[in-house]
């Protein structure tokens, strides 16, 4: 029988966040594709049929008892983790990676699938083994490995920014279940020591991303020009922006990528420091609203599930953003709600019915 408090408890201060800050970025996807002449519906019509969708996500995630959600974990990260493999015997190869399956209506991204999935195994596992004293070595040897088995995959893809993504994502619910000083110092050690052996891993165009992070001017009409443009975009802005559909990288095609990596900059261009800085704080306030219900959920499981669901968007935003802005290398990490993307988000979207469902939930024991 359907419980009428869950409707009572729904909060209408984040699903307005939410759906706020996904309409800024339907209307700045608008400005940022005027130009473009296509056959094909235009992105931001595109977008607002995948905003429709997912807040009929968001809906069933919040609405869906986290009870059962709490026993599915395994059986959708199994199913998750054989359509990674799918992806390289099925998967459609654009630009030398194969991320994608063709399934009809659109192509599907199983990496993006993943990130909730893992938010739904690890609350699993910390809820179940609480450690008083913090984690030990020992204790994270299971959901390290539940975790580098898919992050592996999405690598050999290659798509090292959502294979990082997901690190960021599982590293965050475990710093916040409790690691042990020592533990968590011989990971930090054993990270660095394999970042740096990790290079000669690495594909060519991904070293070349790392140098030009290092140095974009060495190769301004190359590996560069992306970086490069992204900065002058944001800067030219100022602090009250040059205005709705009056940004010259934008406009003029100077700026590659502005409806998915660098859509940011365009809304900088337009808008200036004084928009941008309205932007963040929407995301703040949603990153802020989802510490929030974790402080007040009403059981273990439901305060990890929140962590991770939160950390989905936190970190996206986090990387994104330093990322068009030059202060880390481009990984291609869409903005969430902002980027156009199908698959991000909807993903975005059951993140944020993660949150909802543990917010409405709140009263329950």
């Amino acid at each position: 029988m359907f419980d009428r408090r869950l409707v009572t408890n729904l909060d209408w201060g984040f699903v307005g966040l939410i759906l706020l800050t996904a309409s800024i970025g339907i209307v700045n996807l608008y400005s940022a594709t005027s130009g473009w002449d296509s056959s094909s519906p235009p992105l931001y019509i595109k977008q607002c049929l995948w905003l429709g969708v997912g807040v009929l996500v968001m809906a069933a995630v919040a609405m869906f008892n986290s009870r059962h959600l709490l026993h599915l974990g395994p059986g959708a990260y199994a199913v998750c983790t054989a359509v990674l493999i799918a992806v390289f015997i099925l998967g459609e190869t654009n630009m030398g990676a194969t991320r994608w399956l063709d399934v009809g209506l659109f192509n599907l991204q199983p990496s993006e699938i993943m990130k909730p999935v893992i938010v739904i195994v690890l609350a699993q596992y910390f809820s179940r083994h609480e450690r008083q004293d913090g984690h030990s070595l020992r204790d994270l040897i299971v959901p390290g490995i539940t975790l580098l088995i898919p992050t592996a995959l999405i690598i050999k893809q290659p798509d090292l920014g959502t294979g990082m993504m997901l690190l960021f994502i599982g590293a965050t619910m475990a710093l916040f279940s409790g690691i042990r000083p020592k533990t968590l110092a011989f990971i930090s050690s054993a990270c660095v020591t394999l970042a740096a052996g990790g290079w000669f891993l690495l594909h060519e165009y991904q070293r070349a991303r790392i140098r030009t992070f290092l140095n974009p001017e060495h190769d301004p009409l190359g590996s560069g020009y992306h970086i490069i443009q992204s900065k002058i975009a944001i800067g030219s802005g100022g602090f009250w922006g040059k205005g709705f559909m009056q940004g010259s990288q934008s406009q003029l095609s100077f700026l590659p990528e502005r409806h998915t990596d660098f859509v940011f900059s365009v809304f900088a261009e337009e808008w200036g420091m004084f928009g941008a800085l309205i932007l963040l704080a929407l995301y703040v306030l949603i990153i802020f609203r989802g510490i929030l219900v974790a402080h007040k959920a009403a059981n273990n499981f439901g305060m990890y599930l929140t962590i991770g669901a939160t950390s989905i968007i936190f970190w996206h935003a986090i990387v994104n953003l330093c990322m068009v802005m030059g202060l880390l290398p481009v990984v291609g990490v869409p903005l969430p709600l902002f980027s156009y993307g199908g698959t991000n988000m909807v993903t975005t979207m059951v993140a944020a019915g993660m949150i909802l469902n543990v917010s409405m939930r709140r009263f329950m024991l």
